[in-house]
């Protein structure tokens, strides 16, 4: 949202920045305002962790109370999580305007809580706000096509504007000539049944491994017993702010993770990724040969694989570095 919100101030328009508490670890939420210094929201809704009916409910219910207080004319929401949906529905019940950032991405896997977010909030949306023409393709096959625009990514856009920034930050621990940058949160993989199991064949890899641990992925472990056999095999960090873990990101042989947003910026780092799902909505990344799909039990044969690849990363896959001038003059034109 940062380089839409430049954009916004800089066209003269009010905004309303609420964050809603999803993410509420100082160094997952607080770090990345102080790092790309940002004024903190003006709501923080305190919502913090739950199940996923609870979380939506009570996310739904405050945006509500500051949507009837503020009076916006459009309603923004990025990507895909409770917060996404339930500020969706919010607007939506309020019949306020409502524009999704980063729509029409499908994993066509609705064992993934994200993926139905997306559906909803995009059947919900009157602006729709798309990073890639595979979106686009997507929306048109479930009958939306009225207000869908190919804008770009913001994450691309912020990417490139913060690269000088991230090649002068320092890491604060030495790290290894070559290496594998690891993340795994994602509910499907931090559960009993796969999260050993990707453990064991992280360990078959003979190259380090760094870790900035999730909260969650910290918790899981520990409740199996398996936190301290991960520190002694991989180099475990707390998590990271947006700099360092981007420098880490483009630095590494090879990228392992179950995040959407690192698929991708891997992919515009040029790192090769491999992604511990079934499914991926970033399709693009797959297709151009940079992203692999790996079950947890194979994972060590993917890195094998990849290590053998020419990979021709394509520059322009994500489109345009003043993604959030195109959306404000969209939504300008619009109101």
């Amino acid at each position: 949202m940062f380089p839409l919100i430049d954009a916004i101030i800089e066209n003269k328009h009010e905004h309303i920045l609420v964050h809603t508490g999803q993410h509420y670890d100082i160094q997952m939420s607080d770090v990345f305002f102080q790092e790309l210094s940002k004024k903190m929201p003006d709501y923080n809704l305190d919502i913090g962790s739950g199940l996923h009916g609870y979380q939506t409910g009570e996310i739904l219910k405050r945006v509500e109370d500051v949507i009837l207080k503020e009076e916006p004319d459009l309603v923004l929401v990025p990507g895909d999580t409770n917060s996404t949906l339930g500020g969706a529905l919010a607007a939506t019940k309020l019949h306020v305007k409502l524009g999704h950032l980063e729509a029409g991405l499908r994993s066509f896997d609705k064992r993934m809580p994200e993926e139905i977010n997306r559906i909803l909030t995009d059947h919900c949306s009157n602006l729709l706000f798309c990073p890639t023409n595979v979106a686009i393709e997507n929306l048109q096959n479930e009958g939306i096509t009225s207000d869908v625009y190919s804008v770009g990514d913001t994450m691309f856009e912020i990417a490139m504007k913060m690269k000088k920034q991230v090649e002068n930050i320092k890491i604060d621990f030495e790290l290894p000539d070559e290496f594998i940058f690891l993340t795994i949160h994602q509910a499907e993989n931090t559960n009993q049944e796969r999260l050993p199991i990707i453990v064991q064949d992280l360990f078959k890899i003979k190259k380090p491994i760094i870790l900035p641990i999730h909260p969650r992925t910290k918790s899981k472990l520990i409740e199996l017993d398996l936190f301290d056999k991960v520190k002694e095999k991989l180099i475990v960090v707390e998590p990271l702010g947006y700099l360092q873990f981007t420098k880490l990101l483009r630095e590494a042989k090879i990228v392992i993770t179950d995040s959407g947003g690192v698929q991708k910026e891997a992919y515009w780092n040029q790192t090769p990724c491999i992604t511990v799902r079934d499914s991926t909505e970033w399709l693009e990344t797959i297709r151009s040969g940079g992203n692999f799909l790996a079950e947890p039990n194979t994972i060590h044969q993917r890195f094998e694989e990849i290590t053998t690849k020419d990979i021709d990363f394509d520059e322009n896959l994500y489109g345009y570095e003043d993604t959030s001038k195109r959306i404000v003059k969209i939504i300008e034109e619009s109101m």
